[in-house]
């Protein structure tokens, strides 16, 4: 994951869990005169790291911050999956190009699905199964292009059909080619999910939440993604199993944590990024199975170190809290003048990654000068000279016109870098996802992986929430987009509901509070 100009020495997994290097090699004295940060930052440039964070995972090499996944190509941010590709699950299996997708299999082209089975191109869908093009939709099966559903089965564009009338009519829509399914894709958008009416969030079997994606919950605040089990937290992302946790993402079962990065299964920890299996841990990185570390790079199974310096129980006591109040009373102070004292996360100075390299570049985006004039790195990406041996265009319409010689061909994405979305230009089919296609009768993709990535971001809010109101006006929407098929509490007058939402002011929603949205969709 380390660019060659970052200066980071990286190491195969292999090489770096092995026992040929001691980190405790590169350890180094604290010094009173000097910034924590400026030392932690010295000693980060010094300690090898791991070239991808990929944990006890089989033939899942092209994978980065995951663990315990099988036959995976192109995941990030994934656990315990198992053949999946060009995707961020948790616990799912047989899917590809989907971004949070949880406990689901055979699922294609979805976006916030958990607990599903087979679905294609879905949104926002919870324990549902054989359905394509759904929004909002809860226990449903052999459903098509349909909104804001729940327990219904054998329905076409929000209406009720026999099973026979269903399959009939699905047979009529050719979905195995591509320009029929483009053609179906389009007429769902305009006749279905842009009338719908939108939920204020995502909030699924969730008390006092507020923010997006959020299920089974409690007391979790301004935090989006929160695949179950997170009590008392507030800004958290992509993250389960977690209590008493601020301002972190990628967290699991790491309670009583602050500022933390995918670092999983501990407690009690501050500032850190890949800390596994680790308590009381500050300002610390890449450190597994330790305990009472400050400042730490590398260790596994250590206790009671600084700055990778090996110290006794007494001695630790001693000087942590020292550098803990020097560190509050003496804050680094970074090139654009932000401040870094004690509680706050690592200074971007430190970073190996420029901003657009980062996720950040993908929910808050900004220009190359607006980044540098924040302090923050930005790359300019190398230029892209594949020669490309297929066109997208003479793809052919369904799979059943490919044959194994696909595999060898670069094809041209379709945008061919005439796009803000990191474009490769060019890619290639591999064995497993041509085999998926195969499996699904589904056509090649004619964009590249990362093209796709973005085009499933657009169907996602932002991470950000905004006041709003209910847009309930009694019989219907106050947009009169949507007619009300229920009586509400309010009666005929307008909503007097408010709440946080994800949906911009200047979105061309139609966003109900909770007890609006249950009278049209219960």
């Amino acid at each position: 994951m380390y660019a060659p100009e970052s200066k980071v020495i990286s190491y195969c997994r292999e090489c770096w869990w092995s026992d040929r290097w001691n980190p405790l090699d590169f350890g180094q004295k604290y010094d009173f005169e000097k910034p924590f940060f400026e030392q932690f930052g010295d000693l980060f440039r010094k300690v090898p790291l791991q070239a991808l964070s990929n944990i006890n995972s089989v033939n899942s090499d092209y994978a980065n911050f995951v663990s315990d996944n099988k036959n995976c190509y192109l995941v990030f941010g994934t656990g315990f999956c198992e053949n999946v590709a060009y995707a961020r699950a948790w616990k799912s299996r047989d899917s590809e190009d989907c971004y949070i997708l949880h406990e689901s299999e055979l699922c294609y082209e979805c976006v916030n699905c958990s607990g599903s089975y087979h679905l294609l191109f879905c949104t926002n869908c919870e324990t549902c199964r054989d359905s394509y093009f759904l929004l909002n939709c809860r226990n449903c099966s052999d459903c098509f292009g349909c909104a804001n559903l729940v327990g219904k089965s054998h329905c076409l564009f929000n209406e009720q059909y026999s099973k026979e009338e269903y399959e009939k009519k699905l047979k009529e829509f050719d979905l195995e080619n591509r320009s029929s399914l483009s053609r179906i894709a389009a007429r769902v958008q305009d006749e279905i999910f842009d009338k719908a009416i939108r939920r204020y969030g995502n909030i699924i079997a969730s008390v006092n939440c507020t923010g997006d994606n959020i299920y089974n919950s409690k007391n979790a605040r301004f935090c989006f993604d929160l695949m179950g089990n997170v009590e008392d937290a507030k800004f958290i992302g992509w993250s389960a199993d977690l209590k008493e946790s601020y301002d972190s993402m990628g967290q699991w079962k790491n309670n009583f944590g602050y500022e933390n990065i995918d670092s999983n299964v501990g407690q009690n920890n501050l500032g850190t990024i890949t800390v596994y299996a680790s308590s009381d841990c500050r300002y610390s990185h890449s450190c597994h199975g330790c305990e009472h570390c400050f400042g730490c790079i590398g260790l596994r199974q250590k206790s009671y170190c600084i700055l990778n310096t090996q110290y006794s129980k007494e001695e630790y006591e001693t000087l942590a809290p020292k550098i803990e109040e020097y560190v509050r009373i003496h804050p680094y102070v970074g090139s654009a003048g932000r401040q870094y004292g004690y509680g706050e996360f690592l200074p971007t100075e430190i970073s190996p990654f420029a901003y657009n390299e980062t996720i950040a570049q993908e929910y808050f985006p900004l220009t190359s000068d607006e980044a540098k004039k924040a302090g923050y790195l930005w790359k300019n990406l190398a230029e892209k000279n594949y020669s490309a041996t297929l066109l997208p265009e003479k793809l052919p319409e369904n799979i059943r016109g490919v044959d194994d010689g696909i595999l060898k061909e670069i094809i041209m994405c379709e945008h061919d870098g005439k796009c803000s979305e990191q474009c490769a230009t060019a890619f290639r089919i591999i064995p497993q996802e041509l085999q998926f296609y195969r499996r699904m009768n589904l056509p090649l993709p004619r964009l590249c992986p990362n093209c796709r990535h973005y085009q499933r971001l657009r169907r996602r809010n932002p991470l950000n929430l905004w006041h709003g109101k209910c847009g309930c006006a009694g019989l219907g929407s106050e947009n009169a987009v949507y007619k009300n098929t229920a009586g509400h509490f309010h009666g005929s007058g307008h909503c007097p509901n408010e709440f946080e939402t994800p949906y911009t002011p200047d979105l061309p929603r139609t966003v109900y509070c909770e007890q609006c949205y249950q009278a049209e969709v219960a």
